[in-house]
């Protein structure tokens, strides 16, 4: 089944859309991964829903935006919260973080 997830940038802003589910992410992943123009925020807004696959390309997509000296992810889709929680992520989807064990 062909995914419906897409990306595109404005700014410095990676915004995704659809679902993010396990084809999405090998869809989009070899998009992503060949380095994008210096990103700072990352908008969730469009995204539908996502699955534990969803959630670790957010989590690598938001550990190269931190590199980029941004981090900021807005939008909240449909299971981002319970897979932050289960994963024990912080806001900004860092495993680092102080607030991240909260």
């Amino acid at each position: 089944m062909a995914s419906d997830a897409g990306f595109r940038v404005e700014g410095d802003t990676l915004h995704l859309s659809g679902v993010l589910d396990r084809g999405a992410v090998t869809t989009l992943w070899p998009q992503l991964s060949r380095g994008l123009a210096p990103l700072r925020q990352l908008n969730l807004a469009a995204v539908e829903r996502i699955d534990s696959a969803g959630m670790a390309l957010l989590g690598e997509l938001a550990s190269r935006l931190r590199v980029q000296g941004g981090g900021q992810v807005t939008g909240s889709p449909a299971g981002l919260d319970e897979l932050r929680a289960a994963y024990r992520l912080s806001p900004d989807l860092d495993f680092t973080s102080p607030s991240a064990g909260s």
